[in-house]
């Protein structure tokens, strides 16, 4: 390309930045006008789903929910998908493709909130605000509905369940759920972020988690004659202390790792040594290879100890049974997640996120495709929004709902707009 030709296309860029930006806030306002004019009808849907929680790959009822609104908007969609799961479409039906995901299933909890729509159903609660995820997709779903002419592309939508220990994100992408989506979206609920706000960050953002079960063997017998017994009891109690160092001494101080031994069984007799004890505990790490490195030393640590005291350890647990990976959010995909949430909530609400040592299956889709997983605040004092994820006393500010659906239409809708296949001249 001659230097005439690069300087026209440098002039035209400048000429058209401004109308770009200005037509990208238009189209955020009126995305969120409309989610808000749908604001009745999300309060109704996630109401609904919230009177009648379901566990991880039990989520039947609120599945043929979903799917019941999709009819409604004339959405096609396919299901079932790892038992209870949908994937919808809207859009040109080619690329590029872009993918929104939100979880469906509850907790086992029993909610001690007294209003008019708890929980149904006692020992089941949505305390980690699924529901809510689930509903700000379906809004995003009808909005995109109604703004398909606009989209020059696919939006793939991804009605997830199990995410709450069931691994759910990878049951579905066993069976194609992803298909050919090139980038993955996702939010959370934030009781720490005011409402009207959202928060993310690059990089690894949850943590990679595993858990660990250990059976240390030995030989049992009358406690009036320990020379004659090889004591669990012993072995277990110096592995623990000895896995205390695993974190202290041979981690990099500027890493972030926690080991916690949270369950220990042996012996039911005063008199007598048992035969076994079993060891259980949680580990976690902000990549998921430190977490495998971790789950390594665990075993090492746990056998060597077992062998000084004349036993033998197993473990029930490996890494195939029970691995989450971390959460690392994609560096090009966070900017367009800030640069949208400044247009459709201006700058002011937009926070960077906190590191945290909790996890989500989210992280199996970022091992296939890029993607961001933040947060979208729900803090909110005036309501009672303001208990952890996980609490019984969990309560939401539904005023979220329409913000969510309006953020993810416009994701989507700026993303495929930003990525043909067909460039400037």
């Amino acid at each position: 390309m001659g230097c005439d030709s690069i300087a026209h296309v440098v002039l035209l860029l400048l000429l058209l930045g401004p109308c770009l930006c200005s037509r990208e806030e238009s189209s955020a306002t009126q995305i969120l006008s409309s989610a808000k004019k749908d604001r009745e009808w999300l309060v109704s849907v996630r109401r609904k789903i919230h009177e009648n929680p379901e566990l991880r790959f039990e989520e039947y009822n609120t599945s043929a929910l979903i799917r019941g609104e999709l009819d409604k908007l004339g959405i096609s969609y396919i299901h079932p998908l790892a038992k209870t799961g949908i994937v919808a479409e809207i859009g040109t039906g080619s690329g590029p493709v872009v993918a929104l995901r939100a979880d469906m299933d509850a907790l086992p909890l029993q909610e001690l909130v007294e209003w008019e729509h708890k929980s149904k159903i006692d020992g089941k609660m949505h305390g980690c605000g699924h529901d809510a995820h689930t509903t700000m997709l379906l809004g995003a779903a009808k909005l995109l509905s109604q703004r398909k002419h606009k989209l020059k592309g696919t939006v793939r939508l991804l009605f997830q369940p199990a995410e709450e220990g069931g691994l759910g994100a990878r049951e579905m992408i066993k069976v194609g759920a992803l298909g050919d989506a090139e980038v993955i979206f996702g939010m959370h609920i934030d009781h720490e972020t005011p409402t009207g706000s959202i928060a993310s960050r690059s990089g690894p953002l949850l943590a990679a988690v595993c858990s660990f079960e250990a059976r240390i063997e030995g030989k049992g017998g009358d406690a009036a004659e320990p020379h004659t017994n090889a004591d669990p009891i012993l072995a277990a109690s110096f592995s623990i202390l000895a896995l205390q160092q695993l974190i202290s001494r041979e981690l990099d101080p500027l890493d972030s790792q926690v080991l916690s031994v949270t369950s220990v069984k042996g012996g039911t007799t005063l008199n007598l040594t048992p035969s076994h004890v079993v060891l259980r505990g949680s580990l976690r790490s902000l990549t998921t290879e430190g977490l495998k490195q971790l789950q390594k030393r665990v075993k090492e640590v746990i056998e060597g100890q077992a062998a000084v005291h004349r036993c033998n350890a197993y473990f029930y647990r490996t890494e195939e049974d029970y691995l989450l990976p971390a959460v690392v959010n994609d560096e090009v995909m966070h900017q367009l997640v800030l640069r949208v949430g400044k247009l459709v909530l201006g700058p002011q609400n937009i926070l960077v996120a906190n590191k945290v040592m909790a996890s989500e299956d989210f992280a199996f889709y970022q091992e296939v495709i890029p993607g961001v997983m933040f947060s979208i605040g729900i803090r909110n004092e005036l309501v009672g929004s303001v208990h952890s994820p996980h609490s019984p006393h969990f309560f939401l500010d539904e005023d979220v709902l329409p913000i969510g659906a309006a953020l993810h239409t416009a994701l989507a809708e700026i993303y495929l707009d930003e990525h043909q296949n067909s460039t400037l001249p």
